[in-house]
């Protein structure tokens, strides 16, 4: 449907091209000036259908490339369209080939040699204000009215910003398409004393002009755009709702990453690590008032049975939250995370490039963990549109909720979420092997069953992506065979020798000015030394293989650390507090050599002690066997 209109817009004749780009609305070239079609912002998704109803599914692919080709409209002839993609989204560009144009011309030519050569009538002006006398027009006055807007690269829109406001209506691109733009010249000539003014005013609301202040122009520069600041964030659009709606607004024009709204207290909004309080207190009766309309309507037994539920909260202005309401001793409390609009990519993330190689499996798992709230979900969801823009696989998902909502690309993803499309992760997962998957993602492995389906899954051709709430890899490993019973740990190491690809550890600490969050990830990838450890029951040993493993791939996460100090993302006190060796994390920054040695710590210390319990006991069983070898028995 949008195809269908933005080529009916493209069918007049002052327009040369129509521009679409994720994040803003899309435009018209217009007498060297691109005008809004509508004040609706693009999602990648919108952009891809667009291509794909212009014969443009054999290039979605490549579009990381950049594409070209002509597709073949009934009415309007050959129609070129190009698009690319980066790291700020989908570009795209429609444009009538040269002979299409000259015959638009034509008729247009055709058309106007056939009116009769008598004087315009005036037109119908019943439904606008009269203008005012004819005057030296201002320039704030001239932006509105549409004057000449220079292209220049504007900043990208947040991408939560979303204004739920369709297209015009096909009546008025109808009623647009019949305005013969030179008679409307003559008459506004008319009415302002001699003044025309510019095309785009008489095209209707579909090409207005944008106020001033506002980003007027679309400017398809792929080197403007590269060189955009992705930290800039305008101001996000008004919204007239209620006190929750406004601290929403302040939660993502701070950059917070949660924010938490308790009763009988100030809202706390998280910032860098930090909880800041913001406002005056809320009451028990106000917080309730905000939250409980919030909730979903199947999710209101649960909150009612349990206490507590967790949902994605969809505003219309300021995009999609992951939300969770339970109750407390003063009352209701409300705890939401902004989820971009956009699938991060890993180089936005600063992860390693690394963990691109791990999608070329074809079965195995993969695991990404670390604390809770260091952005496991996020990693997750840039691993899924690698996979979803670079290959043809079926990926289905298990959350709860569902998070990030991947956009239709090259690979087909099923999202379904616990407790609105499937009963449980288990159940999911038993489900999603009849339903011809490549690859399974699961939100969190939480209990032994849902490990249990997972790495059946990952043993059957299936690539399992999930995360796990453990401090760091090795940790993960041990945790994935400590769920099972002693009997079934055997067969559970056997299967994680075979089949476990990577695991991705990673912090979020703060960066040098205190303003912002940067990532540090620990690497340990599948390995013949990694499997013969698990396999061997030897994962103690994995720290070790840590320290001397490089070559394997393997990336410490004091070294990634390390690497943030010298770039001077954050500094060397703030890293020190997150180092697994504070003690030689200074020696490693400065690139003096670290002399590889076994883990310090209580873990250290309970292995060697068992090591020397295990030593004394073989030693008096030996003693004992010799004794009665020999007819003197020890004791």
């Amino acid at each position: 449907m949008l195809a269908a209109k933005l080529v009916q817009f493209l069918l007049r004749s002052e327009v040369k091209e129509i521009a679409l780009h994720t994040g803003r609305p899309p435009c018209a070239l217009v007498e060297d000036a691109y005008r809004r079609l509508s004040p609706q912002l693009l999602k990648e998704e919108d952009i891809i259908a667009v291509l794909a109803a212009l014969q443009g599914q054999e290039h979605l692919a490549h579009l990381a490339d950049g594409r070209s080709w002509e597709f073949q409209d009934p009415t309007a002839g050959t129609i070129v369209v190009s698009a690319t993609y980066d790291a700020h989204g989908v570009k795209a560009s429609l444009r009538l080939s040269a002979a299409g144009a000259a015959a638009l011309a034509a008729a247009a030519a055709a058309r106007a040699a056939k009116r009769p050569s008598r004087e315009p009538k005036p037109a119908k002006r019943s439904q606008r204000p009269p203008r005012p006398a004819a005057g030296p027009p201002q320039p704030a006055a001239a932006a509105r009215r549409g004057g000449p807007v220079a292209l220049e690269a504007v900043s990208l829109p947040p991408a939560a910003a979303e204004i739920a406001e369709d297209v015009p209506s096909d009546e008025s691109l109808n009623r647009g398409r019949q305005i013969d733009l030179r008679q409307a010249r003559a008459n506004d000539a008319a009415a302002t004393g001699g003044r025309a003014q510019p095309a785009g005013l008489r095209l209707g609301r579909e090409l207005e002009a944008p106020p001033a202040g506002e980003d007027s122009g679309l400017a398809l520069d792929v080197e403007a755009n590269a060189t955009r600041s992705r930290s800039s964030r305008p101001a996000l659009p008004a919204f007239k709702g209620d006190q929750l709606d406004d601290l929403l607004r302040t939660a993502l024009e701070r950059r917070a990453s949660d924010l938490h709204v308790i009763a009988e207290r100030p809202a706390l909004i998280r910032l860098a690590g930090e909880l800041v309080g913001h406002g005056a207190p809320l009451s028990a009766a106000t917080v309730e008032e905000l939250v409980l309309p919030r909730v979903p309507g199947d999710k209101r037994a649960e909150l009612e049975q349990s206490g507590s539920c967790d949902f994605a909260l969809d505003h219309p202005a300021y995009g999609r939250f992951r939300a969770n309401v339970n109750r407390q001793r003063t009352g209701y409390k409300l705890t939401v995370r902004p989820i971009g609009a956009r699938i991060p990519t890993l180089e936005e993330l600063g992860m390693p490039e690394a963990i691109r190689k791990a999608t070329h499996h074809h079965q195995g798992l993969i695991v990404v963990t670390g604390p809770t709230g260091h952005g496991k979900t996020t990693t997750m969801a840039a691993i899924v549109g690698i996979l979803n823009r670079e290959t043809t696989h079926h990926v289905i998902t298990v959350e709860d909720p569902v998070e990030y909502v991947h956009p239709n690309a090259k690979a087909v993803i099923s999202q379904r979420e616990v407790g609105k499309h499937t009963k449980s992760f288990q159940a999911a997962l038993k489900g999603s092997l009849r339903e011809d998957p490549d690859v399974i993602v699961v939100g969190e492995l939480r209990d032994t069953e849902t490990v249990r389906m997972a790495l059946s899954a990952s043993e059957t051709g299936h690539l399992v992506i999930s995360t796990m709430n453990t401090p760091s890899a090795a940790k993960a490993i041990e945790r994935l065979i400590d769920l099972f019973p002693p009997g079934d740990q055997p067969q559970v190491r056997m299967t994680l020798a075979g089949g476990l690809r990577l695991v991705i550890s990673q912090r979020l600490l703060p960066t040098a000015d205190r303003k912002g969050l940067c990532a540090a990830a620990e690497l340990l990838p599948g390995s013949m030394a990694l499997w013969s450890l698990i396999r061997d029951n030897r994962t103690f040993q994995i720290t070790s293989l840590q320290q001397r493993g490089k070559s394997l791939g393997i990336i410490r996460l004091d070294d990634s650390l390390a690497e943030l100090v010298r770039s001077g993302k954050t500094t060397l006190e703030i890293a020190r507090e997150y180092a697994e060796a504070p003690a030689t994390f200074d020696a490693l920054v400065a690139g003096r050599p670290v002399q590889p040695a076994e883990p310090a710590g209580e873990d250290a210390g309970e292995r060697a002690a068992a090591a020397a319990k295990r030593g004394m006991e073989m030693g008096k069983q030996v003693l004992s066997r010799a004794g009665k070898l020999f007819g003197n028995e020890s004791k």
